[in-house]
């Protein structure tokens, strides 16, 4: 057991009092970038919980803007035509006996 705490202690005082100035310019680089990987962290892509579940007459007359939130929900953001963004939702979203 006194093996073990001696073991322990001797850890702690490497890992957490390590006064060097290379730990030290490391959390001050950390500190500087935190902000950017907050920015970065709250724009990450998630999935969302339901498959869209349209139907191909759906998709045929779905407005732009609506075609282009259901794509980037999925984090499917591209620039093309109308009829493009169309073929590719059916795609990626219809099964192929819904063809």
């Amino acid at each position: 057991m006194a093996l073990i705490n001696l073991l322990l202690s001797s850890a702690y005082m490497i890992i957490f009092h390590n006064s060097s100035d290379a730990s030290r310019t490391a959390e001050l680089n950390l500190e500087e970038e935190k902000p950017k990987m907050e920015n970065f962290v709250g724009a990450a892509f998630q999935m969302p919980l339901h498959y869209p579940r349209y139907v191909k007459s759906d998709y045929e007359k779905m407005e732009e803007w609506k075609l282009d939130m259901l794509l980037r929900e999925y984090g499917l953001n591209f620039n093309s035509s109308l009829e493009e963004k169309r073929r590719f939702a059916m795609g990626a979203f219809l099964w192929p006996d819904q063809f």
